[in-house]
């Protein structure tokens, strides 16, 4: 037997008996913000090892506050969420019978984390699986070993491995992973992959919460400034060097103001970093070579095809890469089809904010938009013509950290949550529990059917839920025909 499969059975045999009640469960998580506390220089230092220039501020900012701001929501709101759910029961059998939604955890769940954020990525679905009362398993990336070791350093001080186990390089096989029967199973990563994970899973009908960013886009409206908008938009790409899979992916400007909006860029990010990122430890790395070369292989490929490239700071080698803005784009390049996933803002110019959002509409569903504008007729109307898992008005990503609203895609982008009460319904059996009252007479609707006292009853009851087709509700007899559509 594999070390994963015996992991995986310890942890299915802790899920049998009563599940953990709140105070053993708000203990657990104040444990484990105690070492993330603990733990977070430890972390930044191994982060910034495995990247080879990873800055302190960003590891501790976007992952240990991050991940404690999502603990603190669950801790704080975990009692109200395990309440059992008062619901009211069909007018059939009201009165002294009660009606009520309980929620049981599900039992062991699987996190698969991606290399951008190992510990935000496990961390924060582990904090949603131990509130409603879960086991885990979680699976940490190859490209992040001293992240790794210290994320599974400061969970094995506090959780035994037949609560929460924790794998990494390990694991050979990935497949060996994912063909586990988790009673649920969360994966962070690209559609691609995201395919084959799913496609796991379903041998065993696992359900599965996909979050597989795609290329999120940043709106300027007419009325909205372009020099703040990029100042913001450059912000949320030189954040880790756009290696967040919620980084504004291009910008669509107004044709009349591309080259205030690329000049505007170009200052923001000169403001940030005025003497360059070549051995400027607060600038962040591509996490290895394949992922630098990855980006250099974007702009030729872009370069090739026609586009004008402007780089922000001199950079011929290495794997601090300043921002590159992209103009004169086209639909052949990859830059317009993959998700950047670094230091390239793609601008496309557009002369209707209808033309802006059927662009959006024509695409991958993202996993956020944002939006740029001070009408809120604007807004109403980009919102109501275009999907994305979340939205950022005048800014970005700010949605994401926001711990009391769920956190996940739709479509290409993924699909569920593991943040918020969103979250913890996820990760949780929605149970329904009818309690017959002793005196509530259901043996009326026993058999022998349609005889006698009981069945005037049967058939008082049956008209009144199932009257005959109403014509005025647009309703015909059987048989017949309908001309009433919708749609």
């Amino acid at each position: 037997m594999s070390r994963l499969q015996d992991a995986f059975d310890r942890l299915q045999a802790g899920t049998s008996g009563t599940p953990s009640g709140v105070g053993e469960r708000i203990a657990k998580l104040k444990s484990l913000r105690r070492q993330l506390e603990r733990y977070q220089d430890v972390y930044a230092d191994a982060a910034n090892a495995d990247y080879d220039g990873r800055p302190h501020f960003e590891s501790r900012l976007i992952e240990v506050i991050g991940t404690l701001w999502v603990l603190d929501h669950a801790r704080r709101n975990v009692k109200r969420w395990m309440k059992p759910q008062k619901r009211s029961p069909q007018m059939l059998f009201a009165g002294p019978n009660t009606l009520k939604v309980t929620y049981q955890p599900k039992g062991v769940v699987g996190i698969i984390t991606p290399w951008n954020m190992p510990l935000y990525l496990s961390v924060g679905p582990l904090v949603t699986a131990l509130a409603a009362g879960n086991r885990a398993m979680i699976k940490l990336p190859d490209e992040t070993p001293q992240a790794n070791a210290v994320v599974a350093r400061l969970l094995g001080e506090i959780f035994e491995e037949e609560e929460v186990a924790v794998f990494s390089s390990d694991v050979t096989d990935p497949s060996e992973f994912t063909g586990l029967p988790f009673d649920h199973l969360v994966f962070t990563g690209s559609p691609r992959v995201g395919r084959l994970v799913m496609a796991a899973a379903a041998k065993h009908l696992v359900p599965v919460t996909l979050e597989l960013g795609g290329k999120s886009p940043a709106i300027v409206a007419p009325d909205y400034s372009a020099e703040d908008a990029a100042l913001r938009i450059t912000h949320g790409k030189v954040a880790m060097s756009g290696q967040i899979c919620v980084a504004p992916d291009y910008a669509l400007v107004p044709s009349d103001r591309v080259d205030a909006f690329k000049v505007a860029a170009q200052q923001a990010f000169q403001r940030f970093f005025p003497n360059g990122v070549q051995d400027r430890p607060e600038y962040c790395s591509m996490v290895n070579d394949h992922h630098a070369w990855r980006i250099r292989s974007l702009l030729d490929d872009a370069r090739a095809k026609g586009a004008t490239i402007t780089a922000c700071a001199p950079w011929s080698e290495g794997n601090r890469i300043p921002l590159h803005i992209v103009t004169n784009v086209t639909n052949d390049m990859r830059i317009a089809e993959e998700e950047v996933f670094g230091p390239i803002l793609p601008v496309l110019p557009y002369d209707t904010l209808q033309e802006a959002t059927r662009y959006v509409s024509a695409r991958p569903h993202p996993l956020a938009l944002y939006l740029f504008s001070k009408q809120r007729a604007v807004c109403d109307q980009v919102l109501g013509a275009t999907r994305s898992g979340g939205v950022t008005l005048n800014d970005w990503g700010w949605h994401v950290v926001n711990a009391a609203v769920p956190f996940g895609g739709v479509g290409n982008s993924g699909f569920g949550s593991y943040h918020g009460e969103e979250g913890f319904r996820e990760l949780s059996n929605a149970r329904a529990v009818f309690r017959r009252h002793p005196t509530f007479p259901t043996e009326l609707m026993y058999p022998p059917l349609n005889v006698g006292p009981r069945g005037i009853f049967q058939r008082l009851s049956m008209n009144f839920y199932s009257k005959k087709p109403d014509p005025e509700l647009g309703g015909t007899p059987y048989g017949e025909p309908s001309e009433t559509k919708h749609g």
